[in-house]
């Protein structure tokens, strides 16, 4: 590269600084042309090459080229040329629910560390079969298009999926899910330590007769909080009362309906364990309708964090938070490492659920 020096005439010879003109459609010709080299050393400078011999005048009039007239790299040929990115994509249902959306800003910031960044394509999980049917496919084949290295793959709500087998041809990672198929590594709640954390509270604050507000009994959020109540029981000596656990619709209807059962028993309970945040709402209405006081006839204790609902009611509502930001955070260094070609601690890994104190216990 020894003739990377320009032979035009350069700054030492009387070229004229370069103008900062940024504009659209500057190319590396363009950059070349500018500082008075060639476009092999604008290339070796740009790339970081150690082994190029280019003079450190040469390489800073290059740089002060390319930061005037605001020329970038073309990512998706150098992506081409290396068969690297730094790009993840995320394919989501969850860009407009309002507490979930944790696990895109989880994913970000740990991506940034990484010096990574998130491609993120929604698409309709939950309607697989309704008018969106394919759009799945597409938004993880628009991802691929875009030579992402790796996918993480996020639900609203923990379930079993199917992911598209087009997935597979990247590292991919589930968040708040798990693959059905049993293929894919994934990210989920630890739901049972959760109810267990839960119940532990109220037997804690005095309370032995608890009722439970049930989720849909055949989803894994219910299944597990469930045996997580049985589990803090049991390490107390007691039983869960089969007569003082009712399903219902996951909203405060749902919830108010649920209460009113239980709350209407001869012998009703000094506490209730609500399995979402919504269905804790629905109970307060029906415990105030009792002329009741919270907590200090009857105790509430919710699950997921729903801010908007457990930050505002009254007495505000004491309850379990479901981690998204740190699934999102550790679906990024799941798939950082299988990227990376290393072994995972665990196929499905789970993450704790905190308790939030607040005052409805």
């Amino acid at each position: 590269m020894a003739n990377s020096t320009p032979t035009a005439a350069g700054t030492a010879q009387g070229r004229k600084p370069v103008a900062a003109t940024a504009q659209r459609g500057v190319t590396m010709a363009d950059v070349a042309k500018a500082a008075g080299v060639s476009r092999t050393a604008v290339s070796f400078v740009l790339s970081n090459r150690g082994n190029a011999s280019i003079s450190e005048e040469t390489r800073q009039r290059i740089l002060e080229a390319v930061q005037a007239l605001g020329y970038r790299p073309n990512a998706g040929a150098r992506a081409l040329a290396s068969q690297r990115s730094d790009w993840y994509g995320i394919v989501t249902e969850i860009v407009t629910a309002p507490f979930a959306v944790d696990i895109i800003k989880g994913a970000q910031d740990q991506a940034w560390l990484d010096r990574r960044f998130l491609l993120i394509a929604p698409s309709d999980q939950a309607d697989a079969a309704g008018p969106n049917r394919g759009m799945e496919d597409a938004a993880i084949e628009k991802l691929l298009e875009q030579r992402v290295e790796g996918l993480l793959y996020a639900a609203t709500y923990h379930r079993g999926v199917h992911v598209p087998k087009i997935a597979r041809e990247v590292p991919t990672v589930l968040i708040n899910c798990f693959d059905a198929d049993g293929i894919l590594p994934s990210i989920v709640p630890d739901e049972r330590a959760g109810g267990r954390v839960a119940v532990e509270r109220l037997l804690e604050a005095g309370h032995r007769r608890i009722g439970v507000i049930n989720l849909d009994p055949d989803i894994p959020a219910a299944v597990g909080r469930l045996e997580g109540c049985r589990e803090a029981l049991a390490a107390a000596g007691l039983e869960l009362d089969p007569e003082l656990v009712v399903s219902g619709h996951a909203t405060a209807d749902g919830g108010y309906e649920a209460a009113c059962r239980i709350l209407d028993r001869k012998n009703r309970p000094t506490a209730l364990f609500c399995l979402n945040d919504r269905m804790a709402m629905g109970a307060y209405d029906a415990i105030k309708e009792r002329g009741l006081a919270i907590p200090q006839d009857i105790a509430v204790i919710g699950f997921d964090n729903q801010e908007l609902i457990a930050a505002y009611l009254r007495p505000k509502l004491t309850t379990v938070a479901l981690p998204f930001e740190e699934m999102g955070a550790l679906g990024v260094q799941t798939l950082a490492s299988l990227t990376a070609g290393q072994p995972i601690t665990a196929h499905q890994q789970m993450v704790d659920c905190p308790l939030l104190e607040r005052y409805s216990v």
